[in-house]
């Protein structure tokens, strides 16, 4: 497989145009659009798997429906991005619980300043604990799909599983728009933290040698018996 590492800048790129460039493994935070099939996880090096899935097959799982139900008591609200002073406070709180790539700045992931100039439409989901803001995701919208870009949450609700929670809420919102596919991120070929994104039926990922979506359990299937021989 050769070498990918892709990046370019741009302010502003049609519905059609975001469908797809996330169908070919891009990804952006604010401006910066990027991709890369390589990357480096506990000092050994591991292969980017981009993922996707099928909106209108997916289906929670057990697991899934009970967070669904324990979060039904929070309030939601989805409106157009707004950098202010809660979400920054969220991010800092949030950011403390990683040991790892900690990020730095909210702005890093949306946009240089407070009026979130974005080169598609990005949307804020927020939960609220009656008044108190617990969680907060942010994601693109396309033509016929919608890309998460980050998420954040309160580790005073951890046992509530917010990040999965405001991700089930975006696929619903997705399956409101009719869109065809929800882009969750990626995550590697070997374990690590991303491995919770592995875990939504319908899912895909990217073969970046071949430019095409096979469903994810026929690839780890094949990267099982691979491993075996």
């Amino acid at each position: 497989m050769n070498y990918i590492l892709d990046e370019f800048s741009r302010t502003w790129v049609s519905p059609s145009q975001y469908d797809y460039l996330l169908a070919k493994g891009w990804r952006h935070f604010g401006s910066n659009f990027f991709r890369y099939n390589i990357s480096i996880h506990n000092e050994k090096v591991c292969n980017v798997l981009p993922l996707r899935l099928r909106v209108n097959d997916f289906q929670p799982s057990k697991s899934q429906r009970k967070i669904l139900r324990k979060c039904g008591e929070f309030q939601l609200s989805i409106q157009k991005v707004v950098i202010d002073d809660l979400s920054e406070e969220l991010f800092e709180i949030h950011k403390e619980k990683f040991v790892d790539n900690v990020p730095q700045n909210i702005f890093d992931f949306l946009s240089k300043e407070k009026t979130a100039t974005t080169p598609t439409t990005i949307l804020d989901l927020r939960v609220y604990d009656e008044d108190k803001l617990i969680a907060v995701s942010y994601f693109g919208v396309g033509e016929n799909a919608l890309s998460s870009i980050y998420g954040m949450f309160h580790p005073e609700y951890k046992s509530y599983s917010l990040g999965i929670f405001t991700m089930l809420v975006e696929i619903m919102y997705a399956k409101q728009l009719e869109c065809d596919y929800y882009y969750h991120g990626y995550c590697y070929d070997v374990p690590s933290f991303y491995d919770y994104k592995k875990k939504f039926a319908a899912m895909e990922t990217y073969l970046w040698d071949k430019d095409k979506w096979i469903d994810y359990s026929v690839f780890e299937k094949a990267l099982s018996i691979s491993a075996k021989s």
